[in-house]
């Protein structure tokens, strides 16, 4: 949950500098729906109280932040400040969620967390004391965005290594929930292919194709779901991945989708 709520912040923070208001609100609605679900962990004794404490004021202060400097009412040195903050935690978390995901196949250890905290911190250090080129502060600026795009994309990866240690946890997956993600990212896929945001594209397709249908396949492939449900969904999914194509090659005018997933990859 506590990662999921920090790759919702760092997104929003991205999609309101580009002032993306559908993804903006998206961000939001995940903010939220994730602090309500860590409300009643908290309510429940789940959850230790000065830890519900400090992300509840995490999530104020973000959501505060965001809000101001979507209407340009924040200095922009507080919002620098904000956007280190969440380059050094997200830059943070990422390796450590990775490594304790295969736990207790390798030991537990705070390393990798620990490490990468001090190098996320340097890297900032230096882009704001003015010792990195203009292409090396341009790279530090564009960490937290991906960093929260990987946060997501891994989300999938464990939940899939879970499903394969333990197939009786598949009973608990919904899949209607899974569906209904799968659904969602994909309807962002297009606007990022327009615009040519290779994050967003990547995040979006990612969490459609493998969070959502994805598990989906696990559920199929341990009789958890009717084939009907199962090919219905990847029917939709592939004419719609098809048609944003189709439609972007349009809208461009070009001759085959091929030159716009060049372009946005690779710029034009």
């Amino acid at each position: 949950m506590l990662t999921g709520l920090l790759g919702n912040l760092t997104l929003l923070s991205y999609f309101v500098k580009k002032k993306e208001k559908e993804a903006i609100l998206v961000q939001t609605l995940g903010v939220v729906s994730i602090y309500v679900v860590i409300a009643q962990l908290a309510l429940a004794g789940s959850m230790p109280l000065p830890h519900y404490i400090a992300t509840s004021v995490v999530v104020a202060l973000g959501l505060v932040l965001n809000f101001l400097n979507y209407f340009r009412w924040l200095h922009n040195g507080i919002w620098q400040l904000w956007e280190d903050f969440i380059t050094i935690g997200g830059l943070s978390v990422l390796p450590q969620v990775m490594w304790s995901t295969f736990v207790p196949f390798i030991p537990s250890s705070i390393l990798p967390g620990t490490v990468s905290c001090v190098i996320a911190t340097a890297a900032v250090i230096l882009a704001r004391t003015g010792k990195l080129s203009e292409k090396g502060k341009n790279f530090v600026g564009s960490l937290s965005g991906w960093t929260a795009t990987l946060l997501f994309m891994w989300m999938p990866i464990a939940q899939m290594w879970t499903n394969y240690l333990n197939p009786d946890n598949i009973k608990g997956l919904s899949a209607l929930t899974l569906l209904l993600g799968m659904i969602g990212n994909a309807l962002m896929i297009p606007r990022a292919l327009f615009i040519r945001d290779l994050m967003w594209f990547t995040g979006a397709s990612w969490a459609s194709v493998l969070h959502g249908w994805g598990n989906l396949l696990c559920m199929y492939c341990f009789n958890s779901i009717s084939r009907y449900f199962f090919f219905g969904a990847t029917t939709g999914l592939i004419l719609w991945l098809g048609m944003a194509l189709r439609q972007d090659m349009v809208v461009y005018g070009y001759g085959s989708p091929v030159r716009s997933l060049k372009e946005l990859m690779v710029g034009e």
